[in-house]
Parts: structure tokens; C-alpha cells; sequence
């Protein structure tokens, strides 16, 4: 069992990052925690895993957490064993096998004889049997860092279990194992992810806002039909209080015109009936006051609708408003773009591929690149923007206009600030009102115009290269994304997808991300 009661958590620099969270997870429970980057769900992993404290509010749990983070950089230093924390563990077996059976040794080892015996088992399950406990993690990829850590689950067995995005450097095959895993474990977990497929294994959506933690009772396909409900709701309450405002506006000029035209007959009679001056004065202030009176009574109403309106359409995310406008490119459909014929590539003497590759690249294919993680598929990239030159076989390659978009977006320039950023792709002399408006379109207000790039966030860096290519005056004919969603949230993503699903030329994605894929209607795969 774990509970949270009013959680705060405020960064050093004194900004408030979320209040007032309340959880209750029960035992063998499976809950996802989601929400937009920069809300605070890897904090209040950490919070509950204890790696830090919260500034307000109880946390209550029967057993220790165990953690997997989303890096790992700081453990470079430690072998696997270290990283794990059962080095000494092992260490004090070994030492008893070998006859010393000292008091610290038995205290160390706390009757855990079976422990060679998981760490095997566990290894083998994540494929890293070939591994030697003793070896530095500096010498693994990210997703063989990853995996170490999720073997550490079998290892320790604990009953609480916290994932911080673990699929994010994961191949296809891994990903499998990790969601028969979510599926098949009795513990309890919190699972921090945008990988949507993940998201369909778990029982219990739990998406934070900076206000508080609003609970689903289903997977995530449920939280998307509740969400679509509640939107179309939103957005039938936003009509209405449009209506209601149009009305209000109508009626405060219908009373207005009828008062003053009640005013002037009025006047015109006092006239008539020869009404002395200062008879006339105080009759006048008198009408003036109650037209003043009807305007404030109308003005309020028309008010306080406006700032209901006002707040509701805050609570809308319009993917309209981003027009990316990518036109079509100027290649025909099914223009042969590549031809490779036996190609291969090599880094030392041995060859990269088993078999030589034999593939064509058509204008207007959507195509996906797989394979396991160190299978080539970046050097394929290379090999196919001629960048690098095969070592067998022959290559044909027609003249194209080629962006290749990679995880860390390096065609942002960092050192540039947001708006001398956008102008490097003004190619056509878009004017700077012109430019300022796209920007602002892509959620990009005047106030982040000057903000340095580095300091931006991976779903802000992704809005700006699709901002930078509206205002490039033409679409390239090949747009190639390497693993495009793996530091991107949820809405993100949808964003990043409505562009993608939009551009008509030829795109070229690798990615694990098999939802993303089927969302953005890839037609063929390339397997390495």
C-alpha cells in the first residue's frame, strides 16, 4: 500500500511544480502516471522511490521501492553488481564458499543463497547473459543500462516497482519482454511512459497537473475515449457560453436602444409641456443615471461570461492553430529516389550485415526502419544521404532535397535564441511579423523569443524544427526521423504526428514505437 497526502514539491529557485497531490495505490495494482513535459512526473517518482523530499505532505508505504530511472549516467563509474547494489553480497557468498565464514560475511549474505542463481536467471531474461556482473556500465548502450536495471527487479523481487520511462532506449525485442513482464509480475507499479502500447498493459491511468492527480479506472485507450468525452463536453460548454455571450451583448444594445429612445421621447414631451430648466436638468441626470445602471448590470453579465469563456478555452489544446502547411514536394509520386544493390558497410574488417542489402526508396513511401539496437540502421541513414560511401555492392541516388531530424534535433542550432533560430530558415524573405505569427502558432509567445535553444525542452525543440520548416519556402522530398518520440510527452507526440500525417512526401523513420508507426500510416519496413 501507498499513500501520498497533500504532496508539494517547489524547486530550489522557489518555483512551484506541483501541489496538493493525492494517491492511494493498492497492492498488485499497475498504474500509469502521464502528463505534459515539465509537470513533474519523474520529481514525484523520485519523491516515492525517496531519492528526494518533498517540501510539504506524507508519504505512507509498507515496503521499500525499487527504481529504475530514466538515466544513468551516474553510475558509469560502477559495474553492474554496484549498480545493483549486491556486489557485497556476492562478494560475502563467494568468501563462505571459500571457507571463511566470518560473522560479517553471514550478516552480509542474510541467508540469501539463491542470489547467483537470479542474477543468472534475470540476465538471461533481458538477453544480457553474456554480461559479466563485474563489467563498468560506461562500456553499455543506453538500452543495456536500461535492461540491467530492469533484471534488478528478479534480483531484489520487491513488492513496489517504479519505472521511469523504460522503454525510452529499448529495441523492439526488448520492448516485448518488458510488457510480458508488466503483464506477468504480481508487484505493484508506477510506470512513468509515453509509449502507448506500455500504457494499454496497465490498469489504472493517473495523469498529473500542477494542481492535483485525476484518476482513470482503465488502460490507455480508456483514458483517450474519457478524455475525448470530456473535450467534446469542454467544447459544447464553449459553444454555449459563446451563444451566451453573442445574447448578452444583443440584449445590452436592444435595452439600450429602447432606453434611450425612451429617454429622447421623455425629453421631448417635458419640452412640450414647458418643464422649467432645473426640472429638465434632474430629469435628465435621472435618465442618465439609469442608463449608466443598465450598461454596469449588462457590462457585469457580459463580463463574467467572458471570463467563463475565457477560462474554458484555456483548458483546450488546439492542434488546429498549428498550420504546418508542409507543401507537397516537387518530385513525382514513385520517382525512384535510392536503388541499393548488394551493399554492406564496415567499421573494421568484418562486415556490418550478414547478408548484403538490396532495397529501392520510391518518392512518397512511408517506410520504417527496424532493428535491434547496434543492427546499422544509422549508418543506413548515412549510406542513403551519402554521407558515408558503401564498401561493396553499388549505390544510385537521385538528386533530392533531404532534412534528416535525429533525437537531439542538432539541426537547432543551441547557441541561437528561439527567434534568430526560426530566421536561419527564412529562405524567402518572410517578413518579421510573418515569422513572429508562426512562432506564436507553434505555442512560441513573444516572451520565449529570446530564450536560448539549449535551454529548451525536447517536445519545445521538436515544435521549433516543425516551425522552422513551414517557414522554409519548400518541402524537402525526404524527411527522415530517427526515434522522434523518445524525448517527447504524450501531446507532443499528437503534435508531431497531426504534422507528419500532413506532409505528402517521402519519409523515412526509425523507431520502436509501434503505436507511433501505425498512427502515421508507415507502409513498409526495411528489417536489419
Amino acid at each position: 500500500m501507498l499513500i501520498l497526502q497533500n504532496i508539494s514539491y517547489t524547486h530550489p529557485n522557489k518555483d512551484l511544480l506541483f501541489s496538493n497531490i493525492n494517491l492511494s495505490v493498492n497492492h498488485h495494482s499497475k498504474i500509469a502516471l502521464i502528463g505534459n513535459n515539465g509537470v513533474g512526473k519523474s520529481t514525484l517518482l523520485k519523491i516515492i522511490a525517496k531519492e528526494i523530499q518533498s517540501c510539504e505532505g506524507q508519504l505512507k508505504t509498507e515496503s521499500e521501492p525499487y527504481y529504475v530511472p530514466q538515466i544513468f549516467g551516474q553510475y558509469n563509474n560502477l559495474s553492474i553488481a554496484e549498480a545493483l547494489s549486491i556486489a557485497r553480497k556476492l562478494k560475502a557468498l563467494q568468501e563462505i564458499l571459500n571457507g571463511n565464514t566470518s560473522e560479517e560475511n553471514f550478516l552480509l549474505l542474510n541467508d540469501d543463497w539463491t542470489i547467483e542463481e537470479r542474477c543468472a536467471e534475470a540476465l538471461q531474461y533481458w538477453q544480457l547473459d553474456h554480461f559479466d556482473l563485474n563489467l563498468k556500465l560506461e562500456n553499455l548502450s543506453g538500452g543495456q543500462k536500461t535492461k540491467v536495471f530492469l533484471a534488478g527487479i528478479s534480483i531484489h523481487q520487491p513488492e513496489l516497482i517504479l519505472l521511469d520511462e523504460p522503454s525510452n532506449h529499448l529495441d523492439s525485442e526488448s520492448r516485448l519482454l518488458l510488457y510480458d513482464f508488466i503483464q506477468s509480475t504480481k508487484s505493484t507499479l508506477i510506470v512513468v511512459s509515453h509509449d502507448r502500447k506500455l500504457l494499454n498493459h496497465l490498469d489504472t491511468v493517473c495523469e498529473l497537473n500542477p494542481n492535483g492527480i485525476q484518476i482513470y479506472g482503465g488502460n490507455y485507450d480508456f483514458y483517450v475515449e474519457q478524455k475525448q468525452i470530456a473535450n467534446s463536453a469542454l467544447h459544447h460548454d464553449i459553444h454555449s457560453k459563446e451563444k451566451a455571450l453573442r445574447k448578452a451583448k444583443e440584449k445590452e444594445r436592444e435595452t439600450l436602444e429602447r432606453q434611450q429612445k425612451l429617454d429622447a421621447r421623455g425629453k421631448g414631451k417635458q419640452e412640450k409641456a414647458g418643464v422649467s430648466r432645473i426640472m429638465m436638468n434632474t430629469l435628465r441626470n435621472n435618465a442618465e443615471n439609469s442608463t449608466s445602471k443598465l450598461k454596469n448590470t449588462h457590462a457585469e453579465k457580459i463580463d463574467s461570461i467572458a471570463q467563463d469563456l475565457q477560462q474554458l478555452r484555456k483548458t483546450v489544446f488546439n492542434f488546429d492553430q498549428m498550420k504546418f502547411g508542409l507543401d507537397n514536394s516537387n518530385l513525382h509520386k514513385g520517382k525512384v529516389l535510392f536503388t541499393a544493390t548488394e551493399i554492406n558497410f564496415s567499421y573494421t574488417t568484418k562486415n556490418l550485415w550478414n547478408e548484403n542489402l538490396d532495397f529501392q526508396i520510391t518518392s512518397g513511401e512511408r517506410i520504417a526502419l527496424k532493428g535491434t539496437n547496434g543492427s546499422g540502421k544509422t549508418t543506413l541513414i548515412k549510406l542513403i544521404l551519402g554521407n558515408v560511401q558503401s564498401r561493396t555492392g553499388t549505390i544510385y541516388r537521385a538528386e533530392n532535397k533531404s532534412i534528416y531530424i535525429d533525437q537531439d534535433y542538432s539541426l537547432i542550432n543551441n547557441n541561437l535564441k528561439v527567434y534568430k533560430q526560426a530566421q536561419t530558415f527564412n529562405n524567402s524573405g518572410l517578413p518579421e511579423h510573418d515569422i513572429k505569427m508562426r512562432l506564436n502558432r507553434f505555442l512560441f509567445s513573444n516572451k520565449s523569443w529570446d530564450k536560448v535553444c539549449n535551454s529548451l525542452s525536447g517536445g519545445e525543440k521538436m515544435r521549433l524544427m516543425l516551425c522552422c520548416l513551414t517557414i522554409n519556402n519548400q518541402s524537402p522530398d525526404i524527411i527522415i526521423l530517427d526515434e522522434p518520440t523518445n524525448n517527447l510527452d504524450i501531446q507532443n507526440i499528437e503534435i508531431l504526428t497531426n504534422a507528419i500525417n500532413e506532409y505528402q512526401g517521402t519519409l523515412i523513420v526509425i523507431s520502436h514505437d509501434e503505436y507511433f508507426l501505425e498512427q502515421i500510416n508507415t507502409q513498409r519496413t526495411i528489417q536489419l
